[in-house]
Formats: structure tokens, C-alpha cells, sequence
């Protein structure tokens, strides 16, 4: 008796990607490459399982109970990484005399958190991060904002908004109000403001981090959306820790603008936190003017003192990251997505059953020339052929049957718009470029 079928399905909250997907995926993760090199930034890769105490209690307990953590057969106690920073601060930590300071990186790679599915977030998915490593100062800060901006603008965005705090306003301002012992609990509920509104998060402020409602309003206040820079400054009330976020800020919102960033893409924002405890200074949060419900589709901060859980070397670090997955269901949304399921632009019909060796080198030729083609491995009839082009989006087709390797040329069938040409097979890379243009 034959072994019945295994059903092919996937995990909940994981995914198979077809081609059509997968090619707009590397794009944007070519887009991120070129950005970050632009900047300086270097590649470096880590290990997707971690020993668990590295990643165990780095980004809250929401984090640690989003761990896919097991025993491996070594009797090892490991998990899977949930984000590329706290890898990184292992990996610096371990190679800084080798890297040197300061050090600008960038990571793309993929990441699993055990948690809820919904639109756009899976429980795998790919982040694109830059960080620097070695430097306080807010200059590290400004570049990190100006990468984030040059990349969304890179993809293909015209109307977002980078929205920026500072841990340590809201440290102030917690100050202030007499809540600096309870600072995680408050932030964690502050940060889901957007999500669940004011009553629930004055609920969780009062419920979990033991500040009175009046408390609870008052931090809601002051990290109202519209709130000015005079008015929050004088919400610090001399508070030093405040202040130092509040200048390091304004500092950042004047050198982004004088170096040409739109003021309309950028927005204080007190209502950001940034769940993971990891945070210190300067957080950023990036939305979809268009499609803001989605959530932020780049984030990240300044994390100070993460890498002092791993050496006594100080290690501060900055840095941002690209949520691809997330952005790439937003552009589907948007209409924004190139169609396309093909890499190769050309494609050349086998039919002449005698020619597969001119075919292929005509396409060795126009690949030599930077051009994507791909050569039909079976020689069937023509219209099937054509009728493949079109399914997989190609957008010129060469075809040469017996007239038009008696007369010398090729017919270069634009897939696009049905028109046609015959060329001379010494003009074809020059003609196919100035189609594809």
C-alpha cells in the first residue's frame, strides 16, 4: 500500500514567497544595501540561534515570551534571535578590537518572534538594520534620521513622516511627575497609545506601573500629537535629564532641516517610547502618510547601554531598522509593487529546432552587455512560447525563425505594447536598451 501524501501547508504566521514576491523583496533589499553603503555603513551577518541568556531579558518581557527557545541536541539552552541589535551588541562585544570604533554596519536577515499574525507581521520575517557603534555623539544621531529619510525616499516615497522622541524627555517627564521608579511600566503603556487610545493606556499606566489617574493624564498631555517645543520645554521644568534629550532633539530636527529634509516629513512626537527596554535616548518611528494604519515601516533608537551587558568596554550605539515585510504589504496596498516574475527582461522563443546554438549566443552576448535574458529550453510552437512571455512578464521577446536568419536579423517584439521591428543582430543590445529605457 502506497504512503499517503503529506498535505504541503506552512506554519501560522510563516509564508512561502513566489517569485513575483521574492523579486520585489530583493529590490527593496538592494535599494537598503546602496543606501546604507552610501553612508559607510559595512555588511556583517550573525547566527540565527543565540545562546538564550544573550537574548533573554534584552527587550522586555514581551520580548522574552516571543522567543522560539529550545533545547538543542547538545543539551544547549539556545533561541532564535528576535531582532539583528542585540545580536550585534554580542558580535561587538566579542570583535570590537577587530571592527574598530567607531563602527557603522548594516545587517539584512531574517528574525522569528512567536507572536500574534496579523496583516503585514509575521512570526518570520526580514530586517534590514544600520547601526553605529562606538559614539555618543548626536551627529551618530542626525545621520541615523538622514539614512531613514534618503531610504524611504530611495524606494520610492514621496508623502511619510519620521516621528522622533527622546527617552530621556520622557525620563524627565516622568521625573516631574514623581514616576521615576515606575519609568518601564509607563513607557510600555504609553507606547501603545495608537493602538488602544487614551482610557486603556491611562487603565494600564494606573493598573501595572501604580501611577494615579491624574498622573497618568498628565503624562498623556504632555505627549499629546501638536505639542510645541516652548511648551514641552517648560513641561521639563528644569529637569536635567530632560533637557539634555530636549536639546539633543531640537539639535536633530535643526541639522535634518538645514540639510535639506523636508520639515513636513518630520514630527516631535512624546507619544513615542519604543517598547524595548533597551532604548536610551533618541527614538524614531516612521509612517505612511498614505497608509499610516499599517505602523511604522522604519525604526529603531540609541542604546546606550546594551553592550554593557556583554563587556565593560562602553559600546554606545544608534541605529535604525528597515521593517521589509511590513513596507512590502503597504507598497501591495499602495499599488506600488513592479509586476513582474521574471529577473530577465528578454526572452528568446526555441522553435527553429536546428538554431539552439545561435540562440544561445545571441543571449550569451546581450547577458555580456548587462542585459537579463532567458532562452526557452524546449522547442515548441511559437504562439506557446509567446503565450509563456506573457504569463511570466518578460518585456521583449527576440524571435528568429529561418527568413530571419537567412536575411541576418532578429524581430524584437516589444511584449509591452505588441509592436515589432526587425534588426540587424549587430544593433540588438543597443536597440533592446533604448526599449528597456
Amino acid at each position: 500500500m502506497a504512503d499517503a501524501l503529506i498535505t504541503p501547508e506552512v506554519l501560522k504566521g510563516f509564508r512561502d514567497y513566489l517569485p513575483e514576491q521574492m523579486l520585489a523583496r530583493e529590490r527593496l533589499m538592494e535599494t537598503a544595501r546602496d543606501v546604507y553603503r552610501r553612508y559607510g555603513f559595512a555588511p556583517i551577518d550573525t547566527p540565527a540561534l543565540e545562546y538564550s541568556r544573550i537574548l533573554l531579558g534584552k527587550g522586555g518581557d514581551e520580548s522574552d515570551k516571543q522567543l522560539f527557545r529550545f533545547t538543542d541536541q547538545g543539551e544547549r539552552d539556545v533561541a532564535m534571535r528576535f531582532d539583528l541589535t542585540v545580536p550585534l551588541a554580542r558580535f561587538v562585544a566579542q570583535h570590537v578590537h577587530e571592527v574598530g570604533l567607531p563602527f557603522k554596519r548594516y545587517h539584512l536577515a531574517t528574525v522569528w518572534r512567536a507572536e500574534k499574525p496579523q496583516k503585514g507581521r509575521y512570526r518570520e520575517f526580514m530586517q534590514c538594520d544600520f547601526d553605529t557603534i562606538g559614539s555618543e555623539s548626536n551627529a551618530a544621531d542626525i545621520e541615523t534620521l538622514l539614512v531613514i529619510h534618503d531610504l524611504l525616499s530611495a524606494i520610492g516615497f514621496e508623502r511619510f513622516q519620521i516621528r522622533v522622541n527622546n527617552r530621556r524627555i520622557l525620563n524627565g517627564v516622568l521625573a516631574g511627575l514623581g514616576l521615576s521608579g515606575q519609568t518601564a511600566a509607563v513607557l510600555r503603556a504609553l507606547d501603545k497609545l495608537a493602538k488602544v487610545g487614551v482610557d486603556a493606556v491611562v487603565e494600564e499606566m494606573t493598573a501595572k506601573a501604580g501611577a494615579t489617574e491624574s498622573q497618568a493624564r498628565q503624562v498623556l498631555e504632555i505627549a499629546r500629537p501638536g505639542i510645541g517645543w516652548d511648551e514641552l520645554k517648560q513641561a521639563l521644568n528644569g529637569n536635567d535629564e530632560g533637557l539634555k534629550g530636549f536639546d539633543s532633539l531640537k539639535e536633530l530636527f535643526d541639522v535634518a532641516i538645514a540639510a535639506g529634509v523636508s520639515p513636513e516629513r518630520l514630527q516631535l512626537d512624546v507619544s513615542i517610547a519604543r517598547g524595548l527596554d533597551y532604548y536610551t535616548g533618541t527614538i524614531y518611528e516612521t509612517f505612511l502618510t498614505d497608509l499610516p494604519g499599517i505602523g511604522s515601516v522604519c525604526s529603531g533608537g540609541r542604546y546606550d547601554n546594551l553592550a554593557g551587558l556583554f563587556t565593560k568596554e562602553k559600546l554606545p550605539g544608534v541605529g535604525a531598522s528597515l521593517g521589509l515585510d511590513r513596507l512590502l504589504a503597504a507598497m501591495e496596498e499602495l499599488g506600488l509593487l513592479k509586476n513582474g516574475k521574471t529577473p530577465a527582461a528578454v526572452f528568446i522563443p526555441y522553435f527553429e529546432s536546428t538554431r539552439l546554438a545561435d540562440y544561445h549566443r545571441v543571449a550569451r552576448a546581450l547577458r555580456a552587455a548587462g542585459l537579463g535574458v532567458e532562452v526557452f529550453p524546449e522547442a515548441r510552437a511559437l504562439g506557446k512560447q509567446l503565450k509563456y512571455a506573457d504569463k511570466k512578464r518578460h518585456a521583449i521577446a527576440l524571435i528568429a525563425g529561418s527568413d530571419e536568419f537567412a536575411a541576418g536579423v532578429w524581430q524584437v517584439k516589444d511584449l509591452r505594447n505588441g509592436t515589432s521591428q526587425k534588426v540587424a543582430e549587430s544593433e540588438l543590445t543597443a536597440t533592446i536598451q533604448a526599449l528597456l529605457e
